[in-house]
C-alpha cells in the first residue's frame, strides 16, 4: 500500500489553477456577526433531502446553519436536471447568495449560472467548477471506504464480503476500490462481490433493485454488505437487516437504520460544506476555489456511536484507528480509481 500512486487531487491544483481552501471541517466555522444582507439558498438533488443519505446530510448541516444563526436558507428540490439550472438561475436573479448545489449531476447547471450571474457565490458539493465565483468541495471518498473495507473484512466469518454501487460512475468506483483496498489490506484473501444498480440517475432511487442485488450477493456468500448508492442503499440495508447479515452505510451516518446489523457508515461531513460556506459569507470571507476533505481533515471516516457500539471489537477500532494514523501520515497511500480508472490491489 506504501507505494501506491497518491491522489490526483494534486495534480488538479496545478492542472486549474484554483486557490485552495483552508479546510475547517473539524469544526464548523464560527459566526462572527449577522450580516443580514446574506440570502442563502440550497438546491439539491433530485433524490431530495429526505433521502437518508447524502442529501439529507446537508439539509442537516443547513438546519444547523439556521438554528445557530436565525437566518433562514430557502430550498428547492428540483425532480429533474433542467430544473436544476433553472433553480440555480432563479436564485441568482433574485438576490440569493452563497446558492449551494447539492451534488457532483449539478456541475453543468453551477457552470452555466455562475457565468451568467458572476456577482453570484456559488458552492457545489462534490465535483469542481473551476469559475472564479465557483467554491467547490470535493472529497477523498476513496479513503474513508478503504476504513470500513476493513472494518468489512474483521467482521467477516465467510471470507466474502459485498458491495453495492449506484449509478455505474468513475466516483462511485472510487468508493469500490478503496473498499477493496481496504478488505485486502486487513485480509488479502478475502472476496468482494460488487454490482452497481445501474447506469442513470434512477439508480440512486431503487431500493427494491439495491435488495435484490444484496440477497444475491449474501446467497453467494457475502455477510458484510457496503452500499455507495444513495436512496438505493435503504433497500440494501433492510434486506441485510433481514437475511442476519451486516451492512455498511454511506454519506450520512446510517446506523441508526437497522441498529444491530450496520457495522458502520462512512461518513462524509457534506453537511458541513453548507454551512461553512453560509458561515463564511457571513463572516465575509467566502472565497471562491475548492477543498479536498479525507481522512486528514475528518471530512471522511467511519462513523461509531450506541447502535454499532456491540459490533465492533477493540482489535477492530484499533485496526481502523491504525490505518487512519498510516493515512495521515503518508504510510499508506490509498490509490484514487479516478486518477487512472484502474484498481490495483
Amino acid at each position: 500500500m506504501k507505494n501506491m500512486k497518491r491522489s490526483h487531487f494534486s495534480g488538479l491544483i496545478k492542472k486549474t489553477g484554483l486557490a485552495v481552501i483552508a479546510s475547517t471541517f473539524l469544526l464548523a466555522a464560527p459566526i462572527i456577526q449577522a450580516d443580514g444582507h446574506v440570502k442563502p439558498a440550497v438546491v439539491y438533488d433530485t433524490a431530495g433531502k429526505n433521502d437518508k443519505s447524502f442529501n439529507e446530510a446537508v439539509f442537516n448541516g443547513i438546519t444547523n446553519f439556521m438554528n445557530d444563526t436565525g437566518i433562514a436558507v430557502t430550498e428547492l428540490e428540483p425532480t429533474n436536471e433542467a430544473m436544476m439550472e433553472q433553480s440555480l438561475k432563479k436564485f441568482a436573479q433574485r438576490g440569493y447568495s452563497p446558492v449551494v448545489a447539492v451534488g457532483f449531476t449539478m456541475a453543468n447547471a453551477v457552470a452555466a449560472a455562475a457565468a451568467e450571474y458572476p456577482d453570484t457565490q456559488f458552492t457545489i458539493i462534490d465535483m469542481v467548477v473551476d469559475l472564479p465565483n465557483v467554491q467547490s468541495v470535493i472529497y477523498k471518498e476513496h479513503e474513508g471506504s478503504f476504513l470500513v473495507g476493513i472494518m468489512a473484512a474483521m467482521a467477516s466469518n465467510s471470507g466474502t464480503v459485498g458491495f453495492v454501487g449506484g449509478m455505474d460512475i468513475p466516483l462511485i468506483s472510487r468508493f469500490e476500490c478503496g473498499y477493496k483496498q481496504g478488505v485486502a489490506h486487513a485480509d488479502s484473501s478475502m472476496n468482494v462481490l460488487a454490482q452497481m444498480t445501474g447506469s442513470t440517475p434512477a439508480a440512486w432511487g431503487n431500493p427494491t433493485k439495491g435488495g435484490e442485488i444484496t440477497r444475491s450477493q449474501v446467497e453467494n456468500g457475502a455477510d458484510v454488505v457496503y452500499a455507495a448508492a444513495g436512496g438505493t442503499g435503504i433497500g440494501v440495508y433492510q434486506t441485510a437487516a433481514d437475511m442476519g447479515v451486516l451492512a455498511i452505510g454511506v454519506d450520512s451516518n446510517q446506523n441508526y437504520m437497522q441498529p444491530g446489523t450496520m457495522l458502520t457508515s462512512m461518513y462524509k461531513k457534506v453537511g458541513l460544506a453548507a454551512y461553512n460556506s453560509f458561515a463564511a459569507a457571513v463572516n465575509g470571507t467566502w472565497q471562491a476555489g475548492f477543498s479536498v476533505n479525507g481522512v486528514a481533515e475528518d471530512g471522511v471516516g467511519a462513523a461509531m456511536d450506541e447502535y454499532n457500539a456491540d459490533l465492533v471489537s477493540a482489535d477492530m477500532l484499533a485496526a481502523v484507528n491504525s490505518a487512519r494514523d498510516a493515512i495521515i501520515s503518508g504510510d499508506i497511500v490509498v490509490h484514487d480509481y479516478m486518477s487512472d480508472n484502474s484498481c490495483p490491489l
